[in-house]
């Protein structure tokens, strides 16, 4: 009786069978991390809208009525929705500004939300 040296068909294709399965979860990984990643971005460009919504609305020095208004603004070639909602606050003193940025097409789930309170400074 001989003695071959390799394998047989059947360790070959358990073998195939193991790499196929761990090479799916590594592939399943990667695709989770970049998700992530993309997520990420967007919620951080949302979030600099936000601020960027506050910080006008503070330079612009003049006392916010209350109401609410929403506009288009593109950061970091994405581009989103802002909705700006200000409210009074039992200080008279303060208006409650609540801003919500959206990515675009997508008007049910925020990106990003700040609330803040803005100083009324008379002249």
């Amino acid at each position: 009786m001989r003695k071959y040296a390799g394998f047989t068909l059947i360790e070959v294709l358990v073998a195939l069978a193991v790499i196929a399965i761990a090479m799916g979860a590594a592939m399943k990984a990667t695709l989770a991390s970049t998700n992530n990643a993309i997520e990420l971005k967007s919620r951080t460009a949302a979030g600099w809208v936000a601020q960027n919504r506050l910080n006008e609305l503070a330079a612009m020095g003049a006392w916010p009525d209350i109401g609410s208004a929403e506009g288009k603004e593109s950061q970091a070639g994405m581009d989103f929705v802002w909705r700006v909602e200000t409210g009074g606050s039992p200080n008279r003193s303060f208006r409650r500004i609540e801003i919500k940025v959206f990515s675009a097409g997508d008007d049910q789930h925020a990106a990003a939300t700040l609330v803040s309170y803005l100083a009324h400074v008379p002249h």
